[in-house]
């Protein structure tokens, strides 16, 4: 087979063409998607179908090269994403199945006081981005609006506040995935894709800040913003300092599993010297029953039920101590060149383009959360409290199987865009977008958060809103002067707000807190809240992109 060199001007030797043309497969996605009102995976394959039309007869790549593309992406996408977003839902299965996660919930309340605007701010922000850290993909919206209607907020505020909360956590979800996909479809090396999580963690910290603020407002007002603005001052400052220590000096992918359990302890520190004022008033207020403490709740009980997140936190920071031990692990590994590919492929420039498949597998997220969830399933095992919490080996296959067949449709929705996205990148398509899109010159930095905005917005997933766009952020950033780093944080950030006004994300909210139908309600509410904050990412880019551009570095 010959090899083949991407040309940006392919079609009808025009870069503005062959870029409009470029677009034909997301416009697929996206039209399926919404105008047609199909299931993702099914907008995923037709929109596939497109990108290697488009490949084949627009940028004359050969027909195996185009399908051979295909299956690079998928398998990527399979290995390791879909593999770490399943084994995150089972982890998170399996302190369900052991009754144990129940006993999380009454910390909450005890934690609260009686006062639901600081309750929510735990169960949406805290516990919510610890879901987010390690499921992902819906779970935390669809638990954490259950667990905030059953405090007596009216659906229609439960439903806004846990969509406002989730955002925050998403850039490093599901244990940094949005963020190694970025990395891997943007074609930065294992340093460069740690400085991406550096900068992310330099601009998320200033949103996450004033959640917990926002949180009080939509529950109670101003006056729940002044009532509680010392517990939400706690909760932000410290899940955003967290954050930004451990994005930067830590394991990345850890990032939002410590900035959970630092504000969540900040937090019990601070309810336990001080007491928010006019709780009675409020619960009278908002027509909520006084509150009543009764249930007991033993420090062992609480141990437990915070112990997984503890395990993760052990395994993880091992598997990243140092060079020593990551090194050993990263021995384990699958890599070989990948066929009809490899040496065939040349870039613009006329540069290989190497397209090795990689994978380590153990030291990746899903084979640690593997680890972890046995060791968690073996300390549960061994203390049941004679019979309290049972949990049996056969349950916790049980909950790994049922992980599998509820993903089955999302996770192939995954391999699908991942596809999208390989063929996209190595035809051609998406460079040729990039540097059409450069022509905006340096304003491009203030925009580009809103192309992973409007990803997110539509696929409701930040991974795949970085695997559509990704190599397209490079391609601009190269071709303008910019940091190619810095505006892959910007689609990773731009998408983090647009979490909450995706068709996903509002379907699952509103199923949560009893408003199928409803969707448009809940729309209404979040989306100037989305509109702002992806306003506030545009000039933070922008000044960093000059004014303050050591808060993002630029790694050879």
């Amino acid at each position: 087979m010959d090899q083949f060199q991407v040309f940006t001007d392919a079609i009808g030797g025009s870069v503005g063409l062959s870029a409009l043309v470029s677009t034909l497969p997301l416009l697929t996605f996206f039209i399926m998607l919404l105008g047609f009102k199909a299931r993702a995976h099914t907008s995923g394959a037709v929109a596939l179908v497109v990108a290697i039309l488009v490949a084949i007869f627009g940028f004359n790549m050969p027909t195996g090269m185009a399908i051979s593309s295909a299956f690079r992406g998928g398998l990527f996408g399979l290995f390791p994403i879909v593999f770490v977003i399943l084994t995150a839902i089972w982890f998170y299965q399996i302190t369900v199945a052991s009754g144990r996660f129940e006993d999380l919930r009454l910390v909450f309340d005890k934690m609260g006081n009686g006062d639901v605007r600081i309750q929510a701010m735990l169960i949406a922000f805290c516990f919510g981005g610890l879901l987010e850290a390690l499921a992902g993909f819906g779970a935390p919206v669809a638990i954490t609006a259950t667990m905030i209607l059953a405090l007596g907020i009216p659906p229609l505020k439960a439903a806004t506040v846990v969509l406002l909360a989730n955002t925050a956590p998403v850039a490093f979800g599901a244990v940094g995935i949005p963020i190694a996909t970025a990395g891997e479809v943007g074609g930065r090396t294992t340093e460069q894709t740690e400085n991406i999580a550096a900068i992310i963690g330099n601009i998320t910290p200033i949103l996450a800040f004033f959640i917990p603020f926002i949180i009080a407002f939509i529950i109670d007002g101003k006056r729940g913003m002044r009532e509680t603005a010392p517990a939400a001052f706690t909760i932000g400052l410290t899940f955003g300092l967290a954050k930004w220590a451990t994005s930067h000096y830590f394991a990345y992918q850890l990032t939002d599993v410590v900035a959970c359990i630092v504000a969540l302890g900040a937090a019990f520190v601070l309810l336990r010297s001080w007491r928010p004022k006019g709780v009675p008033e409020m619960r009278e207020r908002l027509q909520l029953p006084a509150h009543t403490d009764t249930a007991e709740l033993p420090g062992n009980r609480v141990w437990m039920a915070l112990l997984p997140y503890a395990v993760v936190v052990v395994i993880f920071g091992l598997a990243n101590l140092g060079s020593t031990i990551p090194d050993w692990l990263n021995k384990f590994k699958i890599s070989f060149p990948w066929p009809g590919l490899d040496g065939k492929l040349l870039d613009s420039a006329g540069n290989p383009v190497n397209t090795d498949y990689s994978f380590a597998w153990i030291n990746n997220p899903g084979t640690l959360l593997v680890i972890s969830g046995l060791i968690v399933s073996v300390i549960y095992m061994m203390f049941d409290e004679n019979g309290r919490y049972p949990l049996t080996w056969g349950q916790v296959g049980k909950e790994f199987t049922d992980t599998v067949w509820k993903m089955r449709w999302s996770g192939l929705t995954i391999v699908l865009v991942l596809a999208l996205a390989y063929v996209m990148n190595y035809s051609g398509q998406t460079v040729t977008i990039g540097e059409f899109f450069a022509n905006l010159g340096p304003a491009f930095a203030f925009f580009s958060p809103v192309l992973g905005w409007v990803g997110v917005a539509v696929t409701g997933s930040d991974t795949s809103a970085n695997a559509l766009f990704a190599n397209l952020q490079v391609t601009a950033a190269e071709n303008l002067g910019l940091n190619p780093d810095l505006l892959l944080a910007a689609n990773t950030t731009g998408g983090v707000v647009g979490k909450m006004i995706s068709p996903q994300s509002l379907a699952i909210a509103a199923t949560a807190v009893n408003m199928e139908g409803q969707e448009s309600e809940i729309f209404k509410k979040v989306v100037g809240w989305s509109f702002g904050l992806l306003l506030a990412v545009c000039v933070i880019v922008f000044l960093q992109s000059n004014v303050l551009s050591f808060m993002a570095p630029v790694v050879p």
